[in-house]
């Protein structure tokens, strides 16, 4: 007789914890953050922010045991987060061609400044 190491598929309910999230909106983007996450964003969208820490303000949803959503946004509501590094982002390319008119072919791009956050807090 053969033993598998299979585990009871319903474990993951008894030993899971609930993760508060939040959504947050940045640059015209959305972004699903938990604490501890770090993730990029878009250097404008934080408005040349020279501090160490930065608070979103702009909270779409707090998930977990009890979510809230927001109409638009969540009053009160806060995500507080530290900037670990800036960078620069992958190349763009942007490609124009205009099709039957003797036109050159133009090819055009640029990198973002990216700024790397790393999660804090998430304030109801």
């Amino acid at each position: 007789m053969r033993l598998s190491g299979a585990v009871c598929y319903k474990a993951q309910f008894y030993f899971s914890e609930v993760v508060v999230y939040a959504i947050i909106r940045s640059g015209g983007k959305q972004y699903r953050v938990a604490q501890g996450d770090v993730f990029r964003v878009e250097r404008d969208a934080l408005a040349s922010a020279k501090d160490e820490k930065i608070t979103f303000g702009e909270v779409l949803m707090i998930g977990g045991d009890k979510p809230q959503v927001g109409s638009p946004l969540v009053s009160g509501a806060s995500v507080v987060a530290t900037i670990l590094g800036e960078e620069r982002g992958e190349k763009i390319i942007v490609f124009r061609k205009k099709r039957r008119k003797n036109h050159a072919k133009r090819m055009h791009g640029h990198r973002q400044d990216m700024v790397e956050v790393r999660i804090e807090s998430i304030n109801v």
